[in-house]
Parts: structure tokens; C-alpha cells; sequence
């Protein structure tokens, strides 16, 4: 997932659920279905503190999914059918569940009783009794409209106007909402699917994928291929596909594609990049689907079909890099998945250090180090926030108790790429590509934890290639901050964009000398994050007379422009901005946003504003939101 917080805000996903919330829904008339509270024995420490499975007694291999998608009901339907392995002596097997209602459980193809035991705010557990000879297990379920993974969108809600959509989000532990699953990034599976809807509509997944409807309204799927949980995905709408290559393609609807197509044509180049750099591409098919503007994140790197926000599209490829983000999630990620959430870093920093390098070999390395600075301004502004503590700034976390969203920041995303940038610069970049290379190859299909990780380092690299000095990797990985090794990234032209600025400020050059006809995005992000909140409103004004931008149309300008307009009181650009905040759901551009109102004196404005907005944004933002604002308190 490509940065889904730059900012110095982070809150748990599932905040407003606790553990006094309603259980799923049985039938105290069938004796067959209890609920009981979680009981001290399942209560013992797990590799995954954020999963009540237990795969060392019995685990899902593959899943059979056969489901209904009803948008009149907002709910999907259905029967989740696993293949399982057990121990010796096993007895039960535990899913994962959160606010869903269950109907039947078989065991082998026969009916058996099961328990829904309540756990935390994370979600529920699902025991259902069997021997350690068994071999299948079916669930046969149905989603609450409210459910969090899911997000159901009017057809006034889309850009064709005329059909309803609707998409999943699973990451980090929503697709318990979705479907009953074992879910840990450390039980990975395969899986099938038969997935029903409204004949008009088209249904893909992160699996093998219609490139047209059919006039029946049943879609199958398949990937043979283990995945985690995290990585099942699924969107429904009036969708169209058009092709980039044999082997990529772009999926929108249909007045969204065209730009699409234009926007991400050199989609196949950055393939081609990434099998050069550390081996071929294992997922055969690189697809994008650009969702409607409420998806929450930038991207998600689900396999073969990477979710993408349209806040991408502006017409001139400079934001593709979140693709070639979510294309390096195809290795780093996808192909060796973090173990827990703990190890977030593992599938973050090695994620964005792939971006980087697959940028640099399309681009340039002038255009490379342009993004690997503004990712470092991001993360000094995240380790400095106050509300961020010294153990949240390690790469390796503690995140028992807590919701793993807590971690989804830009620690593990631009310190753990600079601690590996630090591995290149000390052993060379042969040797290092060398190093992960094997490493994406010998691990592939495989989960990895930290100290796993830490023990190959070790021997792949740092004995193998003996330098005769300490590198320092522990306190990068277990301590906070960065640490006296931590790489200097310089970006020339920004060095002359922040001396051009100071003149203008200073009343030593005008805006129409600094050159600015020939930047691009990241250049323009870099002046306006030069604007000092305490600019005065006439300063503020010539910026917008001389570049539009209160009336820019590409969200990353906007962003900034409308946070330093709520900071220096510029009240011009306050009608565009609640325009902004009612059009897009990707939280990295509200909460800066919301943030700046209520810590600048304007919390009323910020309501008024989330109030019009509130319905048209996903679970992910409105939890967040809610908490930052103080929404139902």
C-alpha cells in the first residue's frame, strides 16, 4: 500500500468497535449455534496477536468461495469452503469474523454446531468443532451492511451515474468483515471464487479476471497462487477493461478509462524494470482498476490487480510512481509477506526502496531523488510529531493490543527504505541487488519475520561480504529515529526551488523568474511546502494570481495549497477546498486537512465541512475522522 499516512495523525481503524459490542447475529432457537464470551485458554500469546486462529493446530489452505453480491440489501452471501490441514489430536479449528452473521457450519459435508466466542475490537472467533482427520470445512454466511472491509457506493456516486459499485479493502485485518478467514499475513491461501451480481455489472478479483461482462452475472475465479488473507479483494460496478500490453491492462469505468489508459501506459516498462532489477515477474498478469474517488488509500497491492486511487490520473504520469510502488509489492510483500504486523517494515521500506529503483531506471536518478526527499521530509515531520512515541519510530514494532493501523506509517515505509538505501551505499549496489534477489527468490511464497530476516542479512550479506565495520542494522531496526549512518538525500533542484522561494519572500526576484513553466508535480509540491504558515494573506494571494491554485485539478497541489490556506487564514481558497474534501476519500489528503482546522481554531468549519462529506468517504477514513474530529463523542 503505497504511504496511506504522510501525516502526524494515526489512529486505529476499528476504533469505534469494543468488546461490549453486539455479537453477531444467531438463532437462540437452534441449538446448534452459541455465543460465548473468550475464555482465558484462548487467550495465550500467538505469533499474531491480531488473529484468534490457531494454525498450529488446524489452518485453511485453500478457499472454495461461492457468493452473492446484493446491493439492494448491501451485503454479500454465501459459502466459504476450506481446505484444511490439522495436527495431531486437533479438535477445532478458529476463523476469524466481525460483525457477521453465520447460518451453518459442515465439517466433511456434515452439519455440526459451532461457537462464536467474543474476543476484542478486532473482531470475533469463530470455533468449529473437528478431528484431526477431517479435510474441509464450509461456512455458510452473510455481511452486515456495515460491514468495514466494504464500501457500497450509489450510482450518483460514480462518474457513469447509472449503476451502483462497490469494492473491498482488506488490509490490514478488514477482510474478517467480508468473508470468515483465518486472518494473519502468516496463513496464506489459495483460492477459487463464483461470484454472482446484477447482470450489467462486472465483478474482478485479485485472481484471474473477466476482460468483459457476460450475460449471465456469474464470474469464476481463480488463483493458484498463496496469498494472506489481507491480499482477497474484490470490486463490482459498471466497469470497462482496456489493454496495455499481453500482460497489463486497465480496468475503470467507462468515462474514467480512456485517461486511464493514457496515464499509465508505461505500466509494461516498469515491469520490464522490476524483472531486470530482481527477477520475473511471478504473478503472470499486472493489472490496475482505478476506483471511484471514496478509496481510502493510494493504492493496494492485491495480486494482479492493484487497486488505485483516481487521484492519480491528472493527465501528465507524474504520480505514477504509486504504481511502480504497488508493482514492487508484487516481490516485496506479495511474493515474501511480513509474518505479523509487527514486521510491517518488511513489506513497506523494501516496497519503497523497489519504487524508487524501478523510477530511477524509467526516469532518471534526478527524477528518483526528488521522491526519496519529499518521503524523507514526510518522515522527519512524522518522527518529530509529538503525538508519535520513540517506540512507534523502530522499524520492528510492538503493536500487541493495538490495531495494526497504528504502524502503517512512514516508519516503515522511508525509514526502512533508508535503512536499506544505508545496505546499498555501505556494500555497493551489485552486491546488494544481489543480496535481494536471492532473497525475493529463496523466500518466495513465504512469510518472513524480523529476526528472520535479521539471521539472512547476516549471512547473505554482511559475513559474505565482510567490511570490517559495524553497519549498526540493530539500532536501525530496534531503535528510534534514524541513526548517525542514515543516508544524505539531496535533490538539486529542490535546492534551487527553496533559494528561488526565499528571493520572493525576501522581494528580491518575482514568481515569473523562478522557471517554474518546466516543473513538474514533485517540484510544485516542494515550493508549496516552502509556504510558512504565518505567509500573510497578500503573499498568499499572488501566489494563487500567479499559479491557480486554488483552482489546480491535481489533488497532491491542492492538498498542500488548501492546508497552508487554512493555516494562513487564506478564507479565498475555503469554498474550493470544501469542494476538494467533498470529492475524494483518500486519507492521506483529509486528514491533513481536517487536522489543520481543529489545531488552527477552525474545528466548526472542519464539522460543517465532514458533515456534506461524511457519507461518501470509506470505513478507513471515517474511523480516523471521527476519532481526529470528535464525531459522536
Amino acid at each position: 500500500m503505497k504511504k496511506i499516512i504522510y501525516t502526524f495523525f494515526f489512529i486505529a481503524l476499528i476504533s469505534s468497535c469494543n468488546s461490549d459490542q453486539k455479537s453477531p447475529k444467531t438463532n437462540d432457537k437452534d441449538s446448534n449455534k452459541t455465543t460465548k464470551t473468550m475464555s482465558d485458554d484462548h487467550n495465550h500469546d500467538r505469533l499474531d496477536t491480531h488473529s484468534f486462529a490457531e494454525p498450529e493446530v488446524a489452518k485453511a489452505t485453500h478457499l472454495d468461495l461461492n457468493i452473492d453480491i446484493n446491493f439492494e440489501t448491501k451485503s454479500i452471501s454465501g459459502i466459504a469452503s476450506y481446505d484444511i490441514k490439522t495436527s495431531n489430536g486437533a479438535n477445532e479449528i478458529i476463523f476469524d469474523i466481525h460483525e457477521m452473521e453465520i447460518q451453518k457450519t459442515t465439517v466433511d459435508g456434515k452439519e455440526i454446531s459451532f461457537e462464536i466466542k467474543k474476543g476484542n475490537e478486532f473482531g470475533e472467533a469463530l470455533h468449529i468443532p473437528i478431528s484431526d482427520h477431517n479435510k474441509n470445512v464450509s461456512i455458510t454466511y452473510k455481511t452486515s451492511p456495515e460491514a468495514e472491509a466494504l464500501q457500497w457506493l450509489r450510482p450518483e456516486q460514480t462518474l457513469g451515474k447509472n449503476h451502483p459499485f462497490c469494492y473491498t479493502q482488506g488490509q490490514a485485518i478488514l477482510t474478517r468483515t467480508w468473508i470468515p478467514v483465518q486472518d494473519s499475513p502468516g496463513i496464506r491461501i489459495t483460492y477459487d471464487a463464483t461470484v454472482r451480481l446484477p447482470k450489467e455489472l462486472l465483478v474482478v478479483m485479485s485472481a484471474t479476471n473477466p476482460m468483459e461482462k457476460n450475460n449471465t452475472g456469474e464470474y469464476k475465479f481463480h488463483l493458484d497462487k498463496a496469498i494472506p488473507p489481507y491480499l482477497i479483494a474484490l470490486a463490482a460496478g459498471d466497469i470497462y477493461f482496456s489493454p496495455l500490453s499481453d500482460r497489463t491492462g486497465v480496468y475503470a469505468e467507462k468515462d474514467m478509462l480512456k485517461k486511464a489508459v493514457y496515464e499509465l501506459e508505461d505500466m509494461e516498462k516498469m515491469v520490464v524494470a522490476a524483472e531486470g532489477l530482481y527477477g520475473k515477474y511471478a504473478w503472470e498478469r499486472f493489472d490496475v482498476i482505478v476506483l471511484p474517488p471514496s478509496f481510502p488509500f493510494g493504492g493496494m497491492e492485491n495480486p494482479r490487480l492493484t487497486f488505485a486511487t483516481p487521484s492519480i490520473i491528472v493527465g501528465d504520469k507524474s504520480l505514477t510512481s504509486l504504481i511502480a510502488h504497488e508493482l514492487a509489492h508484487s516481490w516485496s510483500g506479495n511474493l515474501v509477506t511480513n509474518s505479523t504486523w509487527d514486521d510491517f517494515w518488511l513489506n513497506e521500506g523494501f516496497t519503497v526502496y523497489f519504487e524508487y529503483r524501478i523510477m530511477e531506471e524509467i526516469y532518471g536518478k534526478d527524477y528518483a531523488n526528488m521522491l526519496k526527499l519529499i518521503g524523507f521530509q514526510d518522515l522527519k515531520n512524522t518522527i518529530a510529531d509529538p503525538e508519535i512515541s520513540k517506540e512507534d519510530t523502530h522499524l520492528k514494532l510492538n503493536l500487541k493490543g493495538r490495531n495494526p493501523d497504528d504502524g502503517m506509517t512512514d516508519i516503515a515505509y522511508e525509514k526502512g527504505h533508508l535503512f536499506l538505501e544505508m545496505l546499498e551505499n555501505t556494500y555497493g549496489r551489485e552486491k546488494f541487488d544481489a543480496f535481494l534477489k536471492n532473497y525475493f527468490t529463496d523466500h518466495a511464497f513465504q512469510n518472513m519475520t524480523t529476526e528472520k530476516f535479521i539471521d539472512i542479512l547476516e549471512k547473505d550479506l554482511i559475513q559474505k561480504h565482510n567490511i570490517g565495520k559495524d553497519i549498526n542494522y540493530k539500532e536501525w531496526i530496534y531503535g528510534p529515529g534514524l541513526p548517525d549512518n542514515c543516508p544524505v538525500i539531496e535533490a538539486d533542484q529542490f535546492a534551487k526551488i527553496s533559494k528561488g522561494f526565499t528571493a520572493w519572500t525576501e522581494g528580491k526576484t518575482k514568481l515569473s523568474d523562478l522557471g517554474s513553466d518546466k516543473w513538474t508535480t514533485h517540484e510544485w509540491l516542494h515550493f508549496l511546502r516552502e509556504i510558512p504558515n504565518d505567509l500573510s494573506e497578500r503573499k498568499m494571494k499572488q501566489l494563487d494570481d500567479a499559479f491557480h491554485f486554488t483552482n489546480s485539478t491535481n489533488a497532491e497541489i491542492q492538498d498542500i495549497w488548501y492546508e497552508k490556506a487554512v493555516y494562513t487564514n487564506y478564507t479565498l481558497a475555503f469554498d474550493k477546498m470544501a469542494e476538494f474534501l467533498q470529492s475524494v476519500g483518500r486519507r492521506k489528503f483529509l486528514t491533513p486537512l481536517y487536522k489543520a482546522m481543529k489545531s488552527s481554531g477552525k474545528l466548526d468549519l472542519a464539522k460543517e465541512i465532514y458533515a456534506k462529506a461524511r457519507p461518501s468517504y470509506h470505513s478507513v477514513a471515517t474511523n480516523t475522522m471521527d476519532e481526529l474530529l470528535g464525531v459522536g463523542e
